[in-house]
């Protein structure tokens, strides 16, 4: 793939799958990040909702919108994010990531972590876009050093973008439509993460388990967190770390956004 301008890699909070059909001040924000930063050439998606034990890229031509929940209106299940695929970036994916095994995968398509956001930021749905699988028996140290075998797609046009939330424990979320304040475990270890990335210092963030009960109250499953270490990954000393979407919701999904670059 050609040089092009240096793009960012960027942590999207995705949240509530409604998000797609709202206009909020989240939706808001997602829409002026894909106004204000660099066209890309295609999108690099590492969704939570793609959590498997393997690791794989999207190789159709024209991956399929997933409706990957239940129990919303149909409105929702109607919502097509119509992007092509890139078989030239599924491969360079699976030649910067060798000597792992990386399945070209024509089945899946583009999951709600995806497609949920896109559809504010590039609404046309006119910019390929490829998904990468988290391979759910791996540690976050080993997807961090895997993720840094991607860094020089940054340099091709690609953007590099993880979708999941930072503080995920639907467990302990506030339904209904009551706005509350975030708990402090989570809002603890959001401040905590703020922290480490504006110090550029990520090694607290990838053994997030030793940090104790806020973090596992935060995170008590990987899947929505580890697309955040892909982000991480593509730190290069000296660039700019910069939250445009902040907030919580139902007291326990941290919509942070976090870009690099």
């Amino acid at each position: 793939m050609q040089a092009n301008a240096r793009m960012p890699a960027i942590f999207f909070g995705h949240g509530n799958p409604m998000n797609a059909l709202a206009q909020n001040t989240w939706t808001r924000a997602w829409a002026q990040i894909g106004n204000s930063i660099h066209r890309p050439k295609a999108i690099l998606c590492i969704s939570a909702h793609w959590y498997m034990p393997a690791t794989a890229v999207t190789a159709a031509t024209m991956p399929r919108t997933i409706h990957d929940f239940g129990g919303f209106p149909r409105t929702l299940f109607e919502v097509q994010y119509r992007a092509l695929g890139s078989a030239d970036l599924a491969n360079r994916v699976k030649d910067l990531l060798a000597p792992l095994s990386v399945g070209l995968d024509q089945e899946w398509g583009l999951d709600h972590g995806t497609w949920s956001v896109l559809v504010h930021v590039y609404p046309q749905a006119d910019i390929p876009v490829v998904q990468l699988s988290i391979d759910e028996r791996q540690p976050a140290e080993w997807h961090y050093r895997i993720a840094r075998q991607l860094m020089p797609l940054r340099d091709e046009g690609v953007l590099i973008m993880g979708s999941g939330n930072l503080v995920h424990n639907l467990h302990t979320y506030a339904w209904g439509k009551r706005e509350v304040a975030p708990y402090d475990w989570a809002q603890g270890f959001e401040d905590l993460a703020r922290e480490s990335l504006l110090s550029g210092r990520f090694e607290p963030l990838i053994e997030y388990e030793r940090l104790g009960r806020d973090a596992m109250l935060s995170a008590p499953t990987p899947d929505h967190y580890l697309p955040l270490i892909y982000v991480l990954a593509q730190y290069q000393t000296g660039e700019p770390v910069s939250f445009p979407v902040e907030g919580f919701d139902g007291g326990s999904i941290s919509m942070l956004t976090v870009q690099l670059g």
